[in-house]
C-alpha cells in the first residue's frame, strides 16, 4: 500500500496571498499616500508655520498703519516726523554733535 501525497490546492493559497497583497497596499496608501498620516503631519506642521507667520504679518500691517496715521494730515507727531527727517534725510540740528 503506498499512500499518495496530496499537494495542497491552489485556491486558499491564492485567495491568503491576494487578502495580504490587498492588505499590504491598503497599510501603505493609509500611512503614506496622499491623504495618509503623514500626509496629515505635515500638512499640520504647514498649517501652524502659516499661521504664525500671519500673525507676524498682521503685527507689522498693525505698525506700519500706527504710523501712516501718526504723520497724516489730521494727527502729526512732531518726534516721529524729527524721527523720520534724521533717518531718511539725514538731517541733524545746528546744536548738535555728529560722531561717527
Amino acid at each position: 500500500m503506498s499512500r499518495q501525497r496530496s499537494r495542497p490546492s491552489l485556491g486558499p493559497i491564492m485567495f491568503y496571498g491576494l487578502a495580504f497583497t490587498l492588505a499590504s497596499y491598503f497599510t501603505f496608501a493609509a500611512v503614506q499616500g496622499d491623504y495618509g498620516v503623514f500626509r496629515r503631519v505635515q500638512l499640520d506642521a504647514e498649517s501652524r508655520a502659516l499661521i504664525e507667520e500671519r500673525d507676524m504679518l498682521a503685527a507689522e500691517l498693525a505698525e506700519m498703519e500706527n504710523r501712516n496715521r501718526r504723520l497724516s494730515d489730521e494727527y502729526l507727531d512732531l518726534d516721529l516726523l524729527d524721527e523720520q527727517a534724521r533717518d531718511v534725510l539725514g538731517l541733524i540740528r545746528m546744536d548738535e554733535l555728529v560722531v561717527r
